[in-house]
């Protein structure tokens, strides 16, 4: 398999900080990737140096054969769907939902004068019915409701067919029938062969979508267990990663932890 992401004795240190610590770590294309730990632990660090957003300041990241450090990172950058709050809050609140999704063909957040044609205009509207947004395509991103909007964000990434998809928590603050119906399509697309290497943050295992098969679980900045899912996401990991003990369960591919006395 083709290898997408390579991290090799990686540390990152902010303002004397260090915030990761020697992080080896790869990514196959067929390979869907949950990153596993509490607040503060280097979760949203590592997406940065994987969307080409930061350097580190040790080790070597090589992302779609590209080293970081010896590559335009804008033209990188390019290759990449990268959802989070941070991207969604640089969006006009008046842009079309139809407009937020096109406009990721010219990387521009905001319409303008940019001339579009018939193949970017069906690739929209094909996205924007596969992702349940077809009937808000014409309402404004601001009045959409918050799973209306994290859906409508996914749809924008992916517009441009990337080769890495990154999810930064993308179903925090949705109520529980928004974060269901976010899951059961993120796990649908993680199943498709002709979905890209996809990486996805969470605090929460119950965020889990079936379909994604490997986990990275990381606590102050170190990898504390990465593998498989069924193989890797273990009560103990979990007390290794989270510092507490927990009981796991699982059931057609969902998860609940809860905590042991």
């Amino acid at each position: 398999m083709v290898n997408v992401l390579r991290l090799t004795d990686v540390s990152f240190v902010r303002d004397r900080r260090p915030i990761l610590d020697d992080v080896s770590w790869s990514v196959d294309e067929d390979q869907r990737w949950v990153i596993l730990g509490p607040n503060g632990a280097g979760k949203s660090t590592l997406l940065k140096l994987v969307s080409a957003s930061d350097h580190p300041s040790k080790g070597k990241v090589e992302v779609l054969d590209e080293r970081l450090g010896a590559v335009d990172v804008f033209e990188l950058r390019n290759r990449i769907g990268f959802v989070s709050s941070a991207t969604a809050r640089r969006i006009p609140p008046t842009e079309t939902v139809r407009d937020l999704v096109l406009t990721a063909a010219y990387s521009v957040e905001g319409r303008w004068n940019e001339e579009y044609d018939a193949v970017d205009v069906r690739q929209a509207e094909r996205i924007l019915a596969e992702w349940d947004l077809a009937d808000f395509a014409d309402h404004k991103f601001g009045t959409l409701s918050d799973g209306e909007r994290k859906r409508a964000m996914i749809a924008r990434a992916v517009m441009t067919d990337p080769e890495l998809l990154l999810l930064d928590e993308p179903s925090a603050s949705l109520d529980l029938g928004a974060r269901e119906r976010l899951l059961q399509m993120l796990s649908g697309f993680a199943q498709s062969p002709s979905s890209p290497a996809m990486i996805m943050v969470t605090h929460h295992v119950e965020e889990i979508p079936p379909g994604f098969t490997h986990v990275l679980m990381v606590r102050d900045g170190r990898i504390a267990a990465q593998g498989p899912i069924a193989e890797t996401l273990t009560a103990e990991n979990l007390e290794s990663t989270f510092g507490m003990r927990f009981e796991l369960s699982e059931t057609d591919g969902r998860y609940a932890a809860i905590a042991r006395p």
